[in-house]
């Protein structure tokens, strides 16, 4: 350990320094307040043995001030003082000291407390570990829950609670949200075909493509389920929706993924799109039953290709 020694008299500083250098510790002397926490500044000693009358600033008040400028970091403090009174390790514990020994200290007691110490400082170190794992953990098991495990991008789930407050912002704010909800075309002869394996991967990749085209920080692709997508687009007009939607198209066939059972030969995708200034009873349920309307029109007239929805009992729709 790097010790710091702090006490202004020279005999006491030596005799210290020669006992810490013995048990195997680094020592480090100030001879004043001042001195003490430039070092402790400087330093980060993991340590402090701390006389408590010194001149001009007392090891109270130098205590204190570690302890600000520490931070959320502990390191140990010790009081040596000539004084033994019960109100002197009171006002030593309250000032921020973690033990008070009163002087002068033998080899044996000091090198016991610092023993104590070590221990406690370990323990605390083991258990920030053991917290920082365990955030750690949480963080990552908090992205999990809200993102697909196949291909990376936000689930249903987390589709589904951002769904409710975009709805909700673009009702108070009244302004229009747009939703694509998008189907990878003839998947089940895809997968047939080329097998789960390659059938995993389409979906990344149009997973994928379908994140590079978000163009907005508020814009986000969702798996919605199986080879279904949706991209939400907040405070999105029609005539905005209507161009990502035709950014996807575009996306999605510039991958170039053959599919020998397609009539396109490629893998495509079909589009619905719906755009909508919701009102207060809109749901996330009835505002993806309107973009799933449009996208059976949009497989209806031939797949490779979007289609716009509008539901007139649903709220004032904006299409271009």
């Amino acid at each position: 350990m790097n010790i710091l020694i702090v006490d202004d008299s020279a005999t006491m500083r030596v005799g210290l320094a020669r006992m810490i250098e013995r048990m195997g510790h680094d020592a480090r002397v100030a001879v004043n307040g001042r001195d003490a926490l430039r070092l402790y500044q400087s330093e980060r000693p993991d340590m402090v043995l701390l006389d408590v009358l010194m001149e001009e600033m007392d090891g109270y008040r130098v205590a204190r001030e570690i302890r600000t400028l520490a931070g959320d970091t502990w390191v140990p403090i010790i009081f040596l003082s000539s004084r033994e009174e019960d109100q002197d390790l009171e006002r030593g514990i309250e000032a921020g000291g973690d033990d008070y020994l009163v002087k002068p200290v033998s080899f044996v007691v000091l090198h016991s407390k610092i023993r104590a110490m070590q221990r406690i400082d370990e323990m605390r170190r083991k258990l920030l570990r053991v917290t920082d794992e365990l955030e750690t953990a949480n963080r990552e098991l908090a992205r999990l829950s809200h993102h697909d495990g196949l291909t990376g991008i936000p689930n249903r789930r987390f589709l589904d609670e951002r769904l409710l407050a975009e709805i909700d912002s673009a009702q108070r704010n009244q302004k229009p949200i747009s939703i694509l909800l998008i189907d990878v075309d003839h998947f089940k002869a895809f997968n047939d075909h080329y097998g789960h394996t390659m059938g995993d991967a389409c979906l990344i990749d149009v997973a994928h493509a379908l994140r590079r085209a978000c163009r907005r920080a508020t814009d986000m692709a969702a798996r919605y389920g199986g080879e279904e997508f949706v991209v939400l687009l907040p405070n999105c007009e029609g005539s905005g929706a209507e161009r990502a939607a035709g950014i996807v198209l575009d996306a999605v066939r510039t991958l170039s993924i053959p599919h020998s059972k397609s009539e396109h030969e490629r893998v495509t995708v079909s589009v619905g799109v719906y755009t909508v200034i919701p009102s207060r009873s809109s749901t996330p349920t009835e505002l993806l039953a309107c973009a799933d309307r449009a996208l059976y029109q949009a497989k209806q007239s031939g797949r490779n290709q979007l289609a716009l929805g509008h539901d007139e009992a649903n709220a004032i729709a904006v299409l271009s």
